[in-house]
């Protein structure tokens, strides 16, 4: 796994990137966060395109606002013919970037999509390892069909309810066993990178280290390792390690609101993550 310090400068970071980017550029598709929708992308589309003239760039319309709250799989289900379409136009693969219950979705259309084209896949300070909510609210079973925020609740003070009753993060993580594991695991793969972005400043995510599924740094109660889908490597996430294809980037005092509208989080993580993937944003 590659982690990265905050010590090259922006010029350095434009001279990597004028290095790799020698044959275009791929397209680029965002997927937005809960109570959201494509709008909260305009600065982050505005960086892309500065730094990379030409660029197609898609906020995918769907699930605004307050239906984002809609159950998950519905979620996944309907953005993955989205997806679908745009990557049948772009042959030579596409980049997927992701935020907040965003992160999400994405993880769940690479699983159950089994032909993508996705090179790298970039999540934006999202819950990938659960959120903490009320528990009385998200254990209830009309919750979990119709309230996504439940799907990704995840206690570990009561892991045997929330494996009983959560239908949504338990299967993405493979924590419990169904029939389209080994198929899920294998679609996911099929992507270049994982690109892994959040910090210690988010002001909604708890614990901040949700974003990087276990990979055994959580608080304490997140340290046991039956609790660990990186160990286990249910969904794929230590084979992408093994490979050199998990990429961590942290960067302290952002708040949740701010990922993808802070330039220096695109500067220092997004497109400094270049250095490592043969530019994060284009062809190779």
């Amino acid at each position: 796994m590659k982690t990265f310090s905050f010590s090259v400068t922006s010029a350095v970071i434009m001279l990597l990137l004028a290095a790799g980017c020698t044959s275009g550029y791929k397209p680029v598709i965002l997927v937005h966060g809960v109570f959201s929708g494509p709008s909260s992308f305009k600065n982050l589309s505005r960086f892309i395109k500065k730094a990379h003239p030409g660029t197609e760039v898609t906020a995918i319309d769907l699930f605004n606002n307050e239906k984002s709250t809609k159950s998950m799989w519905k979620q996944i289900d309907d953005f993955a013919k989205v997806i679908q379409k745009i990557m049948e136009k772009s042959p030579e693969g596409v980049h997927l970037l992701c935020y907040s219950q965003g992160g999400l979705i994405c993880r769940g259309v690479l699983s159950k999509l089994p032909n993508h084209n996705v090179h790298n896949f970039i999540v934006l300070s999202s819950p990938l390892a659960g959120q903490k909510l009320v528990y009385l609210i998200c254990y209830r079973r009309v919750v979990q069909r119709h309230f996504s925020i439940c799907n990704y609740w995840n206690d570990p003070h009561r892991r045997v309810k929330d494996l009983k009753f959560n239908n949504f993060l338990p299967l993405l993580n493979g924590e419990k066993a169904h029939g389209k594991m080994a198929e899920w695991k294998k679609n996911f793969l099929r992507i270049k990178k994982l690109v892994l972005i959040g910090g210690p400043g988010d002001d909604v995510i708890t614990p901040w280290q949700s974003r990087y599924p276990c990979l055994c740094s959580f608080t304490s109660h997140y340290m046991n390792e039956s609790l660990c889908s990186m160990m286990k490597n249910t969904f794929g996430l230590k084979t992408l390690d093994t490979r050199g294809d998990l990429i961590v980037c942290t960067q302290s005092g952002v708040k949740h609101m701010e990922w993808h509208s802070n330039q220096s989080v695109f500067e220092k993580c997004i497109q400094k993550c270049a250095h490592f993937c043969s530019s994060i944003l284009c062809s190779v």
